[in-house]
């Protein structure tokens, strides 16, 4: 009984990281549009140092798939520059199109932590269960 009790915790678990997970990546375009409009001209490495820094991901692959769509949808522009280390380096700026869309997206995601909020507020959480994402 108990190993049963054990795995179901574990699988609870795992379903719950997962979820995180999922809701970590569902906000990532905002993030990477967030992190882009705060400088002139946005590495790749800098962006993931960022995201990471914040513990929201992140791998390469995760990352250059975004950029380029973010790019193909007309709220990224890039432009290559010279390094003195190695091969030209890929440096991304929003687009005015992109402001615009960071602005709702900012709005949206306010909307949604208040609610959010709102509605668990009250949910009593137990110190053991308790994880730092």
């Amino acid at each position: 009984m108990y190993c049963i009790i054990l795995y179901l915790y574990y699988l609870c678990r795992m379903n719950t990281e997962k979820t995180i997970t999922q809701m970590r990546k569902g906000v990532l375009e905002l993030c990477i549009l967030s992190i882009i409009s705060e400088q002139k001209d946005a590495y790749a490495s800098d962006i993931m140092g960022k995201l990471k820094e914040a513990r929201l991901i992140v791998v390469e692959g995760t990352l250059y798939p975004l950029l380029t769509r973010l790019k193909n949808d007309g709220l990224l522009s890039y432009h290559w520059e010279e390094s003195r280390s190695g091969p030209p380096r890929k440096y991304y700026q929003i687009t005015e199109t992109g402001k615009t869309v960071l602005s709702e997206l900012v709005v949206g995601w306010r909307g949604l932590v208040g609610a959010i909020d709102k509605i668990t507020r009250d949910v009593k959480i137990e110190k053991n269960n308790e994880k730092t994402p």
